[in-house]
């Protein structure tokens, strides 16, 4: 594995809602830098520090995806858990009168 990938993606919402999977270092680094400048915040310093540290081999991938996961959570960016999702089933598997 390469040393910037995260054990595991973060997902987080882009566009109009869709969501993505940063896999790695680089991919949070490439969401920060493209992020509006009003959302750019104390946090987000903090985020983009974190991935460039990260990138020189200062910190580990891990306290970069830590930091870049808490960036987004507090501007809620992060996607719904869809493995929960499905694993809830769908409507229509609990009302049988959905078609």
């Amino acid at each position: 594995m390469k040393p910037d990938m995260f054990k595991e993606p973060v997902s987080i919402l882009v566009g109009l809602g869709f969501p993505t999977e940063v896999r790695s270092v680089m991919d949070a680094y490439r969401h920060l830098v493209e992020w509006p400048a009003a959302w750019r915040d104390a946090a987000y310093s903090i985020a983009l520090n974190a991935c460039n540290a990260a990138l020189r081999g200062e910190i580990d991938a891990e306290t970069a995806r830590g930091l870049f996961a808490a960036y987004a959570e507090k501007h809620d960016l992060l996607a719904p858990d869809t493995h929960l999702i499905t694993a809830s089933g769908s409507r229509r598997d609990r009302d049988p009168h959905v078609c």
